[in-house]
Order: structure tokens, then C-alpha cells, then sequence
């Protein structure tokens, strides 16, 4: 993996909201509205995490599979990759094989056959069971192709655990409770398309940010002294384990400031309570039925 999130292909990846939130036409003429788009993304990722604790994965290895999948449903205007639609790449399929394929991009293998086991395993309990989603290794094997092409073989992906702990360290946050908060927030950033339109380190903040509000933990001078404005991020300095970053506000910086990204995430729990099963089966009927 490159050292340098700066010079990486996920950083020229990097999307603004209007292009994360294009549906491909194929699937709008089957009636997948954005929030049916938002919603099978999300219950895959769900799916995504279910099958990861059965084949017992790091979390890491799941929030790689998660990026894979929102990467390929994602409608990117350059040469770097190919959007698929829902109605071609069955979604149940894609999260499965992303997963097969992230737990080899992170070194920590899953065989294709114990995967399978699991997915069949998991679709006896599930709510939308079905046998024509109960996969067989073949069909991994050939989707995890298709979905290299799709994701023209950029399997780079850096993600807020990876400075999370040192920012945590250099905040004084060193309560056993608040620390769980904040990894738990990371963790549903990945409900989320926060990975393919923010810096990863800007997520991490925005998750101390609003754990230490939640915790009524006043964090405001560390963020001074990080040079962070918390209404527009002007500069920010961190050490990576490899390499010490700084970076300024400049053409390829994103747009984004920590309270943003905050606020998309408290958005996302608000509107959790509405994510209901009948509203998820109601999206994933109006793609094709697998034959």
C-alpha cells in the first residue's frame, strides 16, 4: 500500500455528493430511487459485517469490503473506473465477493469455500431468504473478476483507523468508554458514503468530535492546536507511522470541514429508526430476480 495518502489512488478517487448520489440507468428504470440506492448500500454493508463475524475477519478487512462495493455502484466521471449497475451486479453477490477480495488485499485470506458455507448459513436465518442467493464458489470466483475490472484492479483504500488511535493519544482521550464511542462512531461511518468523499483522517476527527460533545468533554484547544478550524479546515498537520504530512487548502483539497461530516453522521442516526425491513425488501424487489 502506498505510504502517502496524498499520492495514493484513493485520494484522486476522491467524490463530491452529486456524483456519489447518481443512479445507473438501469436501475432507474426498474424504480431504484436514491433513497432504495442508499438503503441496499447500507444493508449490504450490514450484510458485509454479518458475514465477516462468522469467518471471523479483522475490521479492517470489513471496512475494505464495504469501500469495494460502494466503489463499484459508484458513478465516477474519469477513466479510473466503470460504474455497474444494481441490475447486473446482484448486490448480495457484490458484497459477498468483496469481501473474499478485501480479505486478500489486508492479508487475511478467507478460503472461498468456508465463505459460501456462511452465506448459505446466513440466508436460512435472513429476512429476505431465497435460495437463488445461496452462492456457490464458482459464482465468487467469477464475480470477484468482474468486479477487479470494475474497480480497474485500484485496490488501495486508507481508512480512519489508521490515525485514529494517534489523534485519540495526542487529544488526552484515554477513557476506556469514550474510546469505544469513537470507535463504534468509525465503525458506522461505513453505513455511510463518507469513505469515497472525505479524507479518512477528517472522519476520524469528526467522530472525537462528536463523542466529545456527546461527552460534554471540551477538546476545543486541541483542535487549535491542530490548526483545525471547526467551520473550515484550513490546515492540518499528523504524523503518519510512515511518514509526517502536512497539508493545506489547495485545488484537490476537498471541500469538507469536520462539524460537515459531523453532521452528516448525526443525520444518518436520525434517520436510522427508518430504515425498516419492510422499506430494505421493498428496494431490493424492484431489482431482477436471479435465475
Amino acid at each position: 500500500m502506498a505510504a502517502n495518502f496524498w499520492t495514493s489512488s484513493h485520494y484522486k478517487q476522491l467524490l463530491d455528493q452529486e456524483e456519489v448520489d447518481v443512479i445507473h440507468p438501469l436501475d432507474k428504470e426498474r424504480g431504484i430511487t436514491l433513497e432504495d440506492f442508499k438503503l441496499i448500500k447500507m444493508h449490504m454493508a450490514n450484510y458485509i459485517g454479518k458475514l465477516a463475524q462468522q469467518v471471523k475477519v479483522r475490521q479492517r478487512v470489513v471496512a475494505t469490503a464495504i469501500t469495494y462495493m460502494r466503489r463499484v455502484y459508484t458513478n465516477i466521471n474519469t477513466f479510473i473506473f466503470s460504474r455497474k449497475s444494481m441490475s447486473e451486479y446482484e448486490p448480495r453477490l457484490v458484497a459477498s465477493t468483496c469481501l473474499y477480495l478485501a480479505s486478500k488485499a489486508e492479508e487475511s485470506t478467507v478460503q472461498a469455500r468456508l465463505l459460501t458455507f456462511y452465506i448459505k448459513k446466513i440466508c436460512n436465518y435472513s429476512f429476505h431468504a431465497d435460495e437463488k442467493y445461496k452462492y456457490e464458489i464458482k459464482d465468487i470466483l467469477e464475480m470477484e473478476m468482474k468486479i477487479l475490472e470494475a474497480l480497474n484492479y485500484y485496490l488501495v483504500v486508507f481508512h480512519p483507523y489508521r490515525s485514529l488511535s494517534q489523534l485519540m493519544q495526542d487529544a488526552g482521550i484515554n477513557d476506556i468508554s469514550m474510546t469505544q464511542l469513537i470507535w463504534g462512531l468509525v465503525n458506522d461511518t461505513y453505513k455511510m458514503d463518507l469513505i469515497l468523499m472525505h479524507p479518512p483522517h477528517l472522519i476520524a476527527l469528526a467522530c472525537i468530535y462528536i463523542a466529545s460533545v456527546h461527552r460534554d468533554k471540551d477538546i476545543t484547544a486541541w483542535f487549535e492546536e491542530l490548526r483545525v478550524d471547526m467551520n473550515v479546515v484550513r490546515e492540518f498537520s499528523i504524523l503518519f507511522s510512515e511518514v509526517s504530512i502536512t497539508m493545506a487548502l489547495g485545488d484537490k483539497m476537498p471541500h469538507a470541514t469536520v462539524k460537515n461530516i459531523s453532521m452528516e453522521i448525526l443525520d444518518f442516526y436520525e434517520n436510522n429508526r427508518l430504515f425498516t425491513e419492510d422499506r430494505i425488501c421493498a428496494a431490493l424487489n424492484k431489482l431482477p430476480t436471479r435465475s
